[in-house]
């Protein structure tokens, strides 16, 4: 697999594609982002995977620096979209940080949607430090599927935020930042996970 290319899963005439970016340390061929868009092709959608340039340069052996700027971080995605031929057949989004930086293009894109897996608020133990003032007025419609117990953002706290209307929030009940419960629960992070996947291809199916 080159490092650079674009993965795809699904079907190549589905009438729209799910881009997915990755969180600030893992690859896009992670396990959580794998299973997420394996299963969300599974239920008919085509679904793109991209990596920005400071994950490319770790997968070549290159530096291990932190993610590039959010300027170069928002050009990535923007080329990525155009790459895929412009913001009205794609629904985009991702992993935290990576759905983080598509929620700031989604309205300058014209994406048809947007999709943010595990949405990083505000850094862990930082509150105060938040990271919604362009979610007030976001005109994309919009997913956010978050763990419960996000210590980027728990429901307690979220739900205090001023979002803009076309954000859509669904609770993994139990979940942490990639929806993984604690053992007490008698939930499953397989479980949750799947869940996730069922509000992310209903969204879909109402883009379509």
């Amino acid at each position: 697999m080159a490092s650079d290319e674009i993965l795809f899963d699904g079907p190549t005439g589905s009438l729209l594609t799910l881009v997915l970016a990755h969180g600030a340390g893992g690859p896009m061929d992670s396990a959580f982002l794998t299973t997420v868009a394996k299963s969300i092709a599974g239920r008919g959608f085509r679904v793109a995977r991209f990596e920005f340039a400071y994950m490319r340069a770790r997968r070549s052996g290159g530096r291990r620096g932190g993610p590039d700027s959010p300027a170069v971080l928002r050009e990535t995605w923007l080329e990525t979209i155009a790459k895929l031929g412009g913001g009205e057949k794609l629904v985009i989004g991702g992993k935290s940080m990576g759905g983080r930086i598509a929620s700031m293009v989604a309205d300058e894109a014209g994406a048809r949607g947007l999709v943010c897996l595990g949405y990083p608020f505000h850094p862990p133990g930082k509150p105060e430090r938040l990271r919604t003032a362009h979610l007030a007025d976001l005109k994309t419609p919009a997913l956010i599927v978050q763990g419960e117990r996000d210590p980027f953002g728990p429901r307690e706290e979220v739900e205090s935020y001023r979002l803009s209307p076309s954000i859509r929030l669904v609770w993994i009940a139990a979940g942490d930042h990639s929806f993984k419960p604690p053992a007490k629960s008698g939930r499953t992070e397989a479980g949750n996970v799947a869940e996730a996947v069922v509000a992310v291809a209903d969204f879909l199916t109402a883009r379509v």
